[in-house]
């Protein structure tokens, strides 16, 4: 591999839902993050921002030295409008960083009440050319985020024919949708739930069969080919081998996605990501540790996306698990998921760790510590107490204060999971 030679360092731009996703990014070696208020997020599920959340997460990303970026990419109908100006004049008085729009009119209105704050191009506006990133700079925007259909050699075209100071932001993992770029009709034809609300109710997931008018009743199933009829479902991208090309093309922000998923999710994937960056511009090979951790979050079977073109047959990825084509998977649409998240660490001292527990384990279980920013270590205590110092062999419930005798100093807000078959 040879060194990156970035003028300023390429940047790890991590999702959060909530306050505790928020305080994971930042822990685990997020640059920035992005988020959503109460409104104009495409982000139903998640719990999203108050404006005095806001206000303490970015105080709290600042006093560590990341970027807090609020998305403001739904569409808006005329109905909404008039509720912008007061909301983003008061994510700019909250110290934001940048807003990301889709809407070339919520662009301007940007402009108009909170001049001066700088705008990111939603992968919603659908940017896979020059010519448009190239517009949309003259409109005052600072960076663009690509549209997920565009290719590696593209993003180089894109690189070379745009103002040197705009940036090129590109997601490197999570969920794909089989539509362009989450402009997606089926959901709310369908259910009524509007994708670009984040209401998305995933009809390309679901397993299909076909009716014949003159047979009511009557289903059969609509098969792509032996393995099943999941002719809409796509497999999640998973990039964490590739950075270096990404960096080569011109890419300056790397996205993982994942607003509405866990706190867990958010650490394991900004870790992950973290090391195999460091690693790419340093000229060198993630380690095995780092491509195994992708594996131990819950996810769909992986892919480049569409970063090397059209379907290949798979080569050029260390793991069996990644392929390098464009992303259908016909055979199901269920997780792969090898780890659960049981517990977090509050703290570690005197030779005794205090955690809270989330998810059901034994002593018994092959465990493992996440500790910020390094390798995980596995983990086989001796002993547990629960809060009466009850000495247990099992943690059965959520959200109780659990403590483990240990040898192995371990920071606060690691994370401590447990192997499943």
């Amino acid at each position: 591999m040879m060194t990156i030679n970035n003028e300023k360092r390429a940047e790890l731009l991590a999702p959060a839902g909530d306050t505790e996703s928020l305080i994971s990014a930042l822990d685990f070696g997020a640059d920035a993050v992005y988020l959503a208020g109460k409104t104009f997020g495409m982000r139903a599920g998640a719990k999203n921002f108050t404006d005095e959340d806001l206000i303490t997460a970015v105080q709290t990303a600042h006093e560590r030295g990341a970027k807090v970026y609020i998305t403001c990419n739904t569409v808006p109908l005329n109905g909404e409008l008039d509720e912008f100006p007061d909301f983003i004049a008061r994510a700019r008085q909250a110290g934001v960083d940048a807003v990301i729009a889709a809407d070339i009119g919520i662009i301007a209105m940007i402009k108009e009440f909170a001049p001066g704050l700088e705008i990111h191009a939603s992968t919603q506006t659908g940017v896979v050319n020059y010519r448009t990133a190239a517009e949309l700079y003259k409109m005052g925007v600072k960076r663009v985020v690509l549209a997920r259909e565009v290719s590696l050699e593209n993003i180089k075209t894109i690189r070379k024919n745009i103002p040197d100071d705009m940036e090129i932001e590109a997601f490197v993992h999570g969920a794909m949708c089989v539509s362009f770029s989450g402009r997606c009709l089926i959901s709310e034809y369908l259910t009524g739930r509007n994708a670009n609300r984040g209401e998305c109710a995933q009809p390309c997931r679901w397993e299909y069969y076909l009716m014949e008018e003159k047979r009511p009743g009557e289903f059969f199933k609509v098969f792509e080919d032996e393995d099943g009829s999941y002719i809409l479902n796509s497999r999640d991208m998973c990039m964490i081998e590739h950075l270096d090309d990404l960096l080569e093309a011109g890419v300056y922000s790397l996205k993982i996605e994942g607003r509405a998923k866990s706190a867990y999710y958010t650490a394991l994937t900004t870790n992950a990501y973290r090391a195999a960056l460091d690693c790419a511009l340093d000229g060198t090979q993630p380690p095995r540790w780092v491509l195994d951790e992708v594996n131990k979050i819950s996810h769909r079977p992986y892919c480049t996306g569409f970063f090397y073109g059209h379907p290949s047959d798979g080569s050029g990825s260390q793991d069996p698990n990644i392929t390098t084509n464009g992303g259908q998977y016909f055979k199901d649409s269920s997780y792969i998921r090898e780890y659960d998240f049981v517990a977090t660490v509050d703290r570690c001292e005197n030779g005794v760790m205090h955690l809270t527990t989330r998810n059901f384990f034994k002593l018994s279980d092959e465990l493992e510590i996440l500790a910020p920013q390094k390798e995980p270590i596995k983990f086989s205590p001796a002993k547990m107490f629960d809060e009466s110092g009850e000495e247990i062999d099992t943690a059965r419930h959520a959200m109780r204060k659990i403590f483990i005798p240990t040898d192995i100093s371990v920071p606060e807000h690691s994370l401590l999971r447990k192997r499943v078959d």
